[in-house]
């Protein structure tokens, strides 16, 4: 019908060959592996073609596929037709099997979908379509076994454009044009417009329309006959275009796998410029660890055999040799990693091993067929010692049993398995999770909402950069997402939720990225307690045939089992009965159809999606979960109080938490936010403004230049007292009290038994250390354990003690005095913290440690008892020094027993 010569491109007086990679799909039995092999022999790419029942069909190249007799993993084959270099990708029909054929869509150009003649669209093809237009996949149709008696093309087509919508355009060679034209044009506005004007469609726009998805074009024949698949061939090679690449390196991992030497292949697609033998590599393993390695080898795989490559270039599907930490669906170069699965396990079995069987050496094995296989989802129940494989359905656990017998000699069995279940919420909580044993500091604060369904797990940020570090901000939502939550009302994983970071808390010298980690782990769970917790179950959407007479058992089970069915559709003599309906229903369900049917009926089940579960309680009485005796998810937070931490459960949290509540304070925008930035900035000014006036009110404005240099200076004892005996001069003493108390072994023991009394004996020392040193004293105590939106300053005799605001800490504080003052007054920090230290130095300020300050203490206190001596003489008591004679006299009796105290 059309002339290919107007798709081949001339570049330097040669034709350019386009290179496609393109994916054959199909439900089970449609003949998708038989069209592959008729492809591969009319292309040239093998003598013979291979057959499914004779066990020797080209891509079928393991053992258990050719006894099965069907596609268990995919496989490629290289071929060309006129101008196309065509990677062919063949991929397994069978549901079980569905995720390996997903994967393989992330590096597809082009995809054909083979339709059964005689069954037409099936249950699982409506999947495949749905995954098709998920990832965005031009795709052609192939309607297979025309051969067969009953089959009519007229009303297949009808059934493609009813089940699966509109776009579908018989490309047949006896096709009447103009009826062939009018179809095409009707799919786009300007292509329509033109052919109005013009009568034509030209081959350009038949290929746009098809690569954006507005036209299917449908080719019908017998892939077993050979018939109508060299028409096929010749519509790929004119209607297909190559992509454009960037120049630099990308490639995405659709696959992980083995050779028959046990080497670890990675199979990759290049999206962009080329690789060499040789390259390194480097990118994140699925712990989030960094890794680096070169390529060894580039294979390029047509079946079993390979050629080996120097080079790959973009749009090539190839395997890679000498990666160890790839997995699939990474991103490796400027490629982004891909989107996780639509498809998932939905029952768990556990793996039962024979006597003698080493449980830590199967876990290893199984983790490396993990990755392989990507329905397998293997579970280590750490406190039971016990391994639980998740997967699609039973044929799934046959070819997994054989895969290990066949691979590590080992016979394993598995139990009858169980559905597994997930948990959301249905309402708006705030999560904190707080972590702060001795010397770590982190809080998280986190506002969770209920998603839709299908959603997974969402995680934004709207906290403040000046709030918390943005390297901090991303740590936190990388801890959200590397692990599964557990709910709290059977432990399953939790999902279709929302995660904002609203704020959080860090300590300048004390945070980890650890401590983050245990605050967010923390703040999921403790707003999980809170929460309105539901459970979800799997739903199985279904297509159900049975004979007519049969419909009313059908539609009562379908209502018993909690399903929702569709008006029944009537195909002569059978009825079709579409819908959806609950897996754990669902799982018998085949047998007993094939029962009282006697055969004749048919049940095709696809994984649909979670919902909310029809029997909750009971499934939460038989799992007998407790959330609060969950040790690997703890729901309290850990405070810290007297240099030692302890633990606070989820429902006090709220009172115990150093930032204020977020919930119902609204994630900004990006104008918005800069609004508060600026809002911000103008308050932080006129606190230091505020602060500055605050001594000058208290002490008088006192000039003096500042000492220059960053080096450390510690004065002398003849220095100090000489600045104390020249009035001129004022010093400004700040004492981190908390830093002073742990640091001094007597104040350390008394705060063991009463912090109060630690922290006015401190204030006591320092009263008479500034009466005789003559400096202005200012001690700085923590507040941030006491809810209060403003600091109190007050006198205490002859010094001033602060106790910093809400959420602020001692050396936060003496940062910003410092940073205010210590540039225009002499300014000295009694600390052996290492940041204000850091602060002190850069503003020209003076420090002396916690211990050297101790020492200077014992000095002034013991110069004091020489003045009191050489003033009052060495008998004096100093005890009654204050009294009058006669009460001290009366009091000196006393003490020597001559007279009693009440008289």
């Amino acid at each position: 019908m059309e002339n290919t010569s107007e798709n081949k491109e001339i570049t330097n007086g040669k034709e350019r060959v386009k290179r496609i990679s393109l994916g054959i799909l199909a439900h089970v039995d449609a003949g998708k592996t038989t069209l592959s092999e008729a492809l591969l022999y009319l292309s040239g790419a093998i003598r013979k073609a291979g057959r499914v029942d004779n066990q020797d069909a080209f891509l079928d190249t393991y053992e258990l596929e050719k006894k099965r007799g069907i596609t268990i993993f995919s496989k490629q084959a290289q071929m060309e037709w006129k101008d196309s270099k065509i990677t062919l990708l063949d991929t397994p029909g069978h549901v079980d099997f569905s995720a390996e054929m997903e994967r393989v869509l992330q590096v597809l150009d082009y995809a054909v979908l083979v339709i059964s003649g005689a069954d037409g669209v099936q249950g699982h093809t409506r999947t495949l379509w749905k995954l098709l237009e998920r990832y965005n996949i031009p795709a052609f149709l192939f309607v297979n076994k025309m051969d067969q008696a009953g089959t009519d093309r007229e009303k297949l087509m009808n059934g493609l454009k009813t089940q699966l919508g509109e776009g579908f355009v018989d490309f047949g060679r006896d096709q009447n044009r103009e009826t062939f034209l009018e179809e095409l044009a009707v799919c786009d506005e300007n292509v329509l417009e033109h052919y109005l004007q013009e009568g034509e469609v030209r081959s350009e726009e038949i290929r746009r329309m098809i690569r954006e998805r507005k036209v299917f074009p449908c080719y019908f024949g017998s892939a077993l006959k050979i018939d109508g698949v060299e028409a096929l061939l010749d519509g790929i090679a004119a209607y297909t275009e190559e992509k454009e690449y960037p120049g630099d390196f990308r490639a995405k991992v659709y696959k992980i796998s083995r050779d028959s030497q046990g080497i670890r292949l990675t199979h990759i697609k290049v999206t962009g410029g080329k690789l060499k033998v040789k390259d390194l590599l480097d990118g994140m393993d699925q712990k989030e660890e960094p890794w680096e390695e070169k390529v060894d080898q580039i294979r390029l795989y047509s079946g079993e055999k390979y050629e080996m490559l120097q080079e790959a270039q973009a749009g090539m599907v190839c395997a890679l040799t000498g990666l160890t930490h790839t997995w699939p669906g990474e991103g490796l170069g400027g490629e982004e990693d891909a989107e996780d699965p639509a498809l998932e396990p939905v029952l768990e079995y556990k793996v039962q091993l024979p006597p003698g069987c080493d449980v830590h050496q199967m876990l290893q094995n199984l983790r490396r067929l993990e990755e392989e296989e990507p329905m397998l989802r293997v579970v280590w129940e750490e406190e039971l010692g016990e391994i639980y494989v998740r997967l699609m359905g039973e044929v799934q656990i046959e070819i997994l049993k054989s895969l290990i017998q066949e691979r590590f000699g080992v016979n394993v069995t598995f139990d009858a398995g169980r559905v597994v279940y997930k948990e959301t919420i249905q309402n708006t909580v705030e999560g904190v999770g707080h972590f702060e044993p001795l010397r770590h500091y982190a809080e998280v604060h986190l506002l969770m909402e209920p998603g839709e369904r299908g959603s997974g797990l969402v995680l934004e940020s709207a906290c403040s950069e000046d709030e918390l570090n943005l390297n901090w901000q991303r740590l936190i939502l990388t801890h959200l997402g590397e692990k599964v939550h557990r709910g709290v009302l059977t432990g399953s994983a939790v999902t279709d939720m929302k995660i904002t970071l609203m704020s959080g808390k860090a300590h300048l010298k004390h945070t980890e990225g650890g401590d983050f980690r245990q605050a967010t782990y923390r703040a999921v769970r403790q707003g999980l307690m809170q929460a309105e917790s539901i459970l979800l179950e799997p739903y199985y959407e279904f297509l159900l045939e049975v004979p007519t007479e049969m419909t009313g058992r059908a539609l009562t089970d379908i209502q018993n089992m909690g399903g929702e069915c569709e008006l029944p559709e009537q195909e002569q003599e059978m009825t079709v009965l579409k819908g959806r309906a609950p897996v754990a229903a669902m799982r018998e369900y085949p047998r007993e159809v094939a029962a009282y049917t006697r055969g004749m009926g048919h049940l095709t089940c696809t994984f649909w999606g979670y919902d909310q579960c029809q029997s909750q309680e009971e499934v939460i009485k038989a799992a007998a979960y407790d959330p609060d005796r969950d040790e690997e998810n703890p729901s309290g937070s850990v405070f810290c109080s007297h240099g030692a931490g302890y633990y606070v459960p989820w429902q006090e949290v709220p009172e115990h938490m150093h930032l204020p509540s977020c919930l119902g304070r609204e994630p900004k925008g990006p104008e918005e936010g800069r609004t508060m930035e600026r809002r911000k900035t103008a308050a932080w000014g006129a606190e230091e403004k505020e602060l500055e006036e605050i001594f000058i009110r208290t002490y008088g404005k006192v000039e003096r230049k500042r000492q220059d240099g960053w080096k450390r200076q510690v004065r002398s004892m003849d220095e100090r007292e000489k600045k104390k005996k020249d009035p001129a001069e004022t010093e400004y003493l700040l004492v981190d009290g908390y830093n002073v108390i742990f640091a001094w072994e007597d104040l350390k023991e008394l705060a063991k038994v009463n912090i109060e009394g630690a922290r006015h004996k401190l204030m006591d020392v320092l009263c008479n250390y500034q009466g005789y040193r003559g400096c202005q004293v200012i001690l700085v105590y923590d507040a941030y354990q006491v809810e209060g939106e403003h600091l109190e300053i007050m006198k205490y005799h002859n010094i001033h003690v602060v106790y910093t605001k809400e959420t602020e800490t001692a050396d936060q504080y003496i940062e910003k005095v410092v940073h205010q003052i210590g540039r225009k007054y002499h300014v000295t920090v009694v600390t052996s913290d290492g940041v204000e230290q850091v602060v002190t130095l850069g503003q020209g300020g003076t420090l002396i440690s916690a211990r050297e300050f101790r020492e200077d203490v014992k000095i002034m206190e013991q110069q004091l008892r020489e003045e009191y001596l050489e003033r009052h003489g060495s008998s004096r008591n100093f005890l009654f020094d204050h009294l009058d004679e006669e009460l001290a006299a009366h009091m000196e009796d006393v003490r020597l027993g001559r007279k009693d105290l009440e008289n």
